[in-house]
Order: structure tokens, then C-alpha cells, then sequence
């Protein structure tokens, strides 16, 4: 009997490759790789030896992580946030995502007339540009909009080949972009914000309490339940504004303020998220699909490469601090919750809300221009 597919089988691994992550930074070497980088290609690696499936096959347990365990993850790591960080880090980020954004438009501009798309992928090769453009705008969710809209995941091999590629080439740039600020701030020092002068430090060791954690995760489930409520009712804000906003208003409470856990628990959620986008990184998958694989990898590698250029020669142009420029670059490929893990990761407390808010913008404004894109190109 196999027990490669058993959602408890897959849940130990997942589990086991954060533990490895986290033991990895007990080491000087593995303390500069950093456990999000590590859970990544940790679970990258379990996948693509056939340990566990990839997230491509599906399985309730990273649907689980993507539905309930990243949102949750991301409300409770925000109850630890002060509100001053976005006075002082709001406008810097925010003008580093709007470079950022650009950046994939021109990517996937220039990438359009140098790869030629349009003569291995047939006439939805705009809807395609189009997905593209939305993603690394503003993650995953503008992917699929524009994707269904065209009716791209309805053919099987290249909703199939967009999607492994997507991964394929976002997740190493979200690593990336982990690594280099540490480096470009050693050999081009750049001043810090105002915010991050403040001394705050995100806890390494912390205890937790019973009642914390009940209290915790009281919060945060019925966080997820009045955004879902908000939604039904409202439907043009995005849960994930509302959980941000409860979270902001939570965050100011005495009470809330002295519940222990909170960075352990919400980051371990995100940590558990990164491990599945590890997954996702299927390489067997393309496999199958010959020239398109090879057409789709030269494209995105492109556009993601000028995208990089774009907000980090600016950046650097700018004088930007690179904590800022890697978190707004995180925002745009992963969304929200890659850009908690970037501040999370750089120990940047003061960009959490920022990042989550630019995270929320991106979700808005890649749908839009992902289909002014796909319409464009079409």
C-alpha cells in the first residue's frame, strides 16, 4: 500500500521539511540561506523524487494550507505589528511596487516581441501574456482570473505548462529575492528607513501559553469567518482586506498585545505555505509538453529578469533601502503572504503591514491590467 497520497502521510513531510529548515539555521552557513529559502527546497526536493506529490496533482492538505492555514497565518502575524511601521514605511514600498509592476509590463512587452510566444502557444499566446502580467503583479489569484476568463485552464497541457512554469521560475526569483538584500547592503550600503531604527526585533525564542493559543486561534478563525461574511455581502473587498484590517484594529489592544506566541504560530503557518510552493515545483511536469515548456521558460525567465532590473536598478538608483525593494518585489510575484515571509525573513517587522497592503493592491490592479494585457495582445 502507498502512503505517498494520504493527507496525513503528506501533512508528516511537510511538517518534517520545516523542521529540517528551522535546524538548518542552527548552522552559521544554513542561518545565511534562512528558513523560508530552506523550506522551499526542501519540500521542492521531497516532491521531485517522488516522496510526496507536487501541489500540481492536487491533495486536500495543500489545499488546506492555500484556503485556511496562509490567511490565518497572515492574521496572526499581524497582531504583532505597530501602526506607526506604515506611516514610515507605507509611501517607500509603495513607490518600489509601482516600479515593480511597471517592470513586469515592460517584461512582458519586450519578452512578447523577442520570444515570439504566439508561434508555439496559437491564439490564446495573449491570454497567456496576460496571466503572466497579472501574476507577477500581484500573485497567484490574477493568474487564474484571467486564465478562466479565456478559457485557458479548460486546455489541459498548457494550463498545465503555464502553471509548472510559473513556478518554476517565480519561486527561484522569490528565493532571490531573500538572498540579495543581505548581500547588496554589504558590498552597497544603503541607509535603513526611519522604522526599522526603532530597535524591534522580531523574537527568536518565545513561550506560549494554553490560553494564548486558544486565544489566538479564536482570533484569527473568527477573523476568517466575518472576511468570508464581508465578502458575501460586499463582494468587491477582498477577504484578505478584511482580515487585515481586523488584525490592524486586534494589534492595538493591551490584551492582544500580551497574548504569547504570536510570531511563532503565524510564522510557522507562512513557513508551512512556503513549503508547498516548494512543491509546486514541478520539474517531470513539463516533460510532456516538448517546444511549448521550452517556449514558455524563455519567456517568463525574461520577463521576470526585467522585472528584476527594473525594481532593483531603480531601487539602487533611488538610494532605497533593499529590505524595501526585496519586500514590493515579493508583493508583486507572490502576493501577500510571500511578502510577510520577506519581511518575516529579513527581520523587518516594520514592512509586515506595508507589505500585506501592497500584497492587497496587487491583487486589485494585476486583474486589471492582466486583461488590458491579454486584450492587448489577443
Amino acid at each position: 500500500m502507498s502512503f505517498q497520497n494520504d493527507p496525513i502521510f503528506i501533512a508528516a513531510v511537510l511538517c518534517l521539511g520545516v523542521f529540517f529548515a528551522i535546524w538548518l539555521t542552527r548552522f552559521s552557513w544554513g542561518r545565511t540561506v534562512g528558513t523560508p529559502i530552506w523550506a522551499i527546497l526542501i519540500c521542492a526536493v521531497f516532491a521531485n523524487v517522488g516522496l510526496i506529490p507536487s501541489a500540481m496533482e492536487g491533495s486536500p492538505v495543500y489545499d488546506g494550507v492555500f484556503q485556511y492555514v496562509a490567511p490565518l497565518g497572515i492574521f496572526i502575524a499581524l497582531l504583532e505589528v505597530d501602526l506607526k511601521s506604515l506611516k514610515n514605511a507605507g509611501i517607500p514600498l509603495l513607490l518600489m511596487f509601482a516600479i515593480g509592476t511597471v517592470g513586469t509590463v515592460v517584461g512582458v512587452l519586450v519578452s512578447w516581441f523577442l520570444v515570439k510566444p504566439e508561434a508555439a502557444i496559437g491564439e490564446l499566446a495573449g491570454a497567456v501574456a496576460g496571466m503572466y502580467t497579472g501574476t507577477y503583479i500581484g500573485g497567484s489569484i490574477n493568474f487564474n482570473a484571467v486564465a478562466l476568463s479565456y478559457g485557458v485552464n479548460e486546455q489541459g497541457t498548457l494550463f498545465a505548462a503555464t502553471t509548472v512554469v510559473d513556478n518554476l521560475i517565480g519561486t527561484p526569483w522569490i528565493i532571490a529575492t531573500l538572498i540579495l538584500p543581505k548581500y547588496l547592503q554589504k558590498f552597497f550600503p544603503r541607509k535603513k528607513l526611519k522604522s526599522a531604527e526603532s530597535g524591534e526585533k522580531l523574537p527568536q525564542v518565545e513561550a506560549i501559553s494554553m490560553s494564548s493559543l486558544a486565544s489566538i486561534l479564536a482570533l484569527g478563525l473568527m477573523a476568517m469567518i466575518i472576511s468570508k461574511v464581508v465578502q458575501v455581502y460586499f463582494p468587491a473587498i477582498p477577504e484578505i482586506i478584511t482580515l487585515t484590517t481586523l488584525a490592524l484594529i486586534l494589534a492595538q489592544f493591551p490584551s492582544v498585545q500580551q497574548l504569547q506566541g504570536k510570531h511563532t504560530l503565524g510564522f510557522f503557518m507562512i513557513i508551512l505555505f512556503l513549503a508547498v510552493i516548494g512543491t509546486l515545483c514541478d520539474i517531470g511536469a513539463l516533460s510532456g509538453v516538448g517546444e511549448l515548456a521550452g517556449t514558455l521558460m524563455l519567456f517568463v525567465g525574461l520577463l521576470v529578469l526585467i522585472h528584476g532590473l527594473f525594481v532593483f536598478g531603480i531601487g539602487s538608483l533611488l538610494k532605497m533601502d533593499w529590505d524595501v525593494i526585496a519586500v514590493a518585489s515579493q508583493a508583486n510575484v507572490g502576493g501577500n503572504t510571500t511578502a510577510i515571509a520577506a519581511a518575516e525573513s529579513l527581520n523587518r517587522p516594520d514592512l509586515l503591514i506595508p507589505g500585506v497592503l501592497v500584497g492587497s493592491l496587487g491583487n486589485a490592479l494585476g486583474t486589471y491590467i492582466g486583461f488590458l494585457v491579454a486584450g492587448g495582445l489577443s
